[in-house]
């Protein structure tokens, strides 16, 4: 199975592409303490008066750092965001990669929320581990050390000093932010999740919310879960000050104490020296903060990764196809049929197969009715033709056995209407081009035509008119029609239509079953599924499916 480490290790640019945002890095921060150990010793030794020739070295220096520490910071934030952003949108593309093969049956146990969440804020909480933490912890842990030999040069009693306070303030500020933060850290995304569920039901079930007047309380639960989210980041936003402020404590005293162990050797030291010894501690500080604030970066990054982790398999399930072959783009021949061979079919998950033993054959042209009550297995029949499930047994197209060819050519063969159709929040154009993208809109005219939409598009006002967010302005029968529409753009040799009168009133079911089988051509093979009855002389056969075995064909 995918884990942590797995996601966290694919996370980081590679070093070829990431080299450079560590350069750059180092040089800002390095070019930051020097421009204050110069300025320190330059504003000294001024004071003193001396031959400007003594100072002018000084003054260039002072410049050339100031100058420095700005170009750096500008060719890091470059290359560190180029190389992090890169590698996220490689991240986020293998993902929805990995995720493509599971879908739509691998994904029924995950909310739509939960994987939306995952998708988007828990991927972009990966940039965070080069940008955050990889970055920030070499910089400053490389600048410390150099800071702390470089003062040891000038009085190693107070590099002392330094070492120690910088050790104590790492492990204070860290160990206070594991104590006050950490929990509020892992369970933001989490918490993230569960928000984004929240609404995503409420959203999507508000018609059904509002009629059975369960609004007000799906409302609290949202609010609830926005409350807890507020309150993890509040306590983390705590975690982070707390650290900060302990940092800011340990910079006065590394400089007190540079203060204190240096004062009585100020006369061999010399007043600028003395001041770079007791300044220099403030610069390093400022550029240490930056540790514990990369380890609450981390706790945060490492949560979003295990969430990733989660969601998606190393491997694909067991009862999802696993594709041995490439896919071609081109539709296998249909031949004399599809002709299923003691088929057995299971959902992922399932102790238990939900088709066993299965027998059928459809042949060009012919439709067949596959009925059974809720549950014996029709629409776990359907997913098994267009291969969204793995089949045990024999499933041929023509010649060709399905193991053979890739599920991506399978489905352009055989094409699905499910009784929940997808419908994009766009015109009714554009929810017809994706089936066909060279059909223009003299074809996309015709063919709503055909399944009987041609008075109702031109009531709507044409194929501009939009149809709303998965379909909320069109009825559960103009949904069918529409995506009957499109598989016939498509023109898939054999058409499964997985109860296509689900939601549609009773007294119009007949109308719309005959106005949709009409529409589809006689040298079209249909495989119709049905819990409820249909008039015989729309169909060819009958088969029965009862508790997963087919009693009848």
């Amino acid at each position: 199975m995918t884990t942590t480490t797995d996601v966290l290790r694919g996370a980081m640019p590679a070093p070829r592409r990431f080299w450079p945002a560590l350069a750059t890095g180092f040089a800002t921060e390095a070019s930051a303490v020097a421009l204050l150990a110069c300025s320190a010793w330059l504003i000294v030794r001024a004071s003193e008066q001396p031959a400007v020739m003594y100072v002018m070295a000084a003054v260039v220096g002072v410049r050339a750092f100031a100058i420095a520490r700005a170009v750096f910071r500008y060719l890091e934030r470059l290359t560190s965001h180029d190389a992090a952003l890169r590698q996220l949108a490689a991240t986020r593309t293998d993902l929805v990669r990995r995720l493509i093969p599971l879908a739509p049956d691998g994904l029924g146990r995950v909310r739509r929320g939960s994987a939306l969440s995952t998708l988007v804020d828990d991927v972009d909480d990966l940039q965070n581990l080069p940008l955050r933490v990889v970055e920030p912890l070499v910089a400053s842990a490389t600048v410390a050390l150099a800071s702390v030999v470089f003062v040891a040069f000038v009085s190693w009693p107070a590099a002392l000093t330094l070492l120690a306070c910088l050790v104590v303030a790492a492990v204070a500020a860290t160990g206070w932010g594991w104590v006050a933060g950490a929990r509020a850290e892992s369970t933001i995304a989490p918490l993230r999740g569960r928000l984004a569920d929240a609404v995503s039901d409420h959203l999507g079930s508000l018609d059904v919310l509002l009629a059975f007047g369960a609004e007000e309380q799906s409302r609290r639960r949202i609010e609830a879960a926005d409350a807890a989210l507020r309150r993890a980041v509040v306590r983390r936003a705590g975690a982070q000050a707390g650290s900060t402020a302990i940092v800011s404590l340990a910079a006065g005293a590394a400089s007190i104490l540079a203060l204190t162990v240096t004062a009585p050797d100020v006369a061999t030291l010399g007043g600028p020296w003395l001041a770079v010894a007791v300044l220099v501690p403030m610069a390093v500080f400022e550029v240490f903060q930056t540790v514990p604030l990369a380890a609450a970066s981390w706790r945060q990054v490492r949560a979003s990764a295990t969430r990733i982790a989660e969601t998606v398999p190393s491997g694909i399930p067991h009862g999802l196809v696993e594709d041995a072959v490439a896919a071609t783009g081109v539709a296998p021949a249909l031949g004399d049929g599809l002709h299923l061979r003691d088929v057995s079919v299971a959902w992922p998950g399932a102790e238990r197969p939900a088709l066993v033993d299965i027998d059928l054959d459809v042949r060009p042209g012919e439709r067949v009715l596959v009925v059974g009550t809720s549950g014996a297995g029709k629409s776990t029949l359907a997913h098994a033709l267009v291969r969204f499930l793995d089949v045990g047994g024999t499933y041929r197209i023509g010649d060709a056995d399905v193991r053979d060819l890739a599920a991506d050519d399978v489905r352009l063969t055989v094409g699905l209407c499910e009784q929940d159709p997808m419908l994009f929040d766009e015109d009714i154009r554009q929810n017809l081009l994706f089936a066909r993208d060279t059909a223009t809109d003299a074809d996309l005219v015709a063919v709503l035509g055909r399944v009987g939409l041609g008075g109702w598009l031109r009531e709507r006002g044409g194929l501009d008119a939009r149809v709303g967010e998965h379909g909320a302005l069109v009825s559960g029968g103009q949904a069918q029609r529409i995506a009957l529409a499109r598989a016939l753009l498509h023109d898939f040799p054999v058409l499964v239509l997985d109860e296509p009168t689900a939601g549609v009133d009773p007294a119009a079911s007949d109308a719309l079953l005959r106005d949709l089988l009409g529409a589809v051509d006689g040298d079209r093979a249909v495989v119709l599924i049905s819990h409820v009855r249909v008039p015989e002389a729309l169909v060819d056969r009958t088969v029965r499916i009862s508790d997963g075995r087919l009693l009848d064909g």
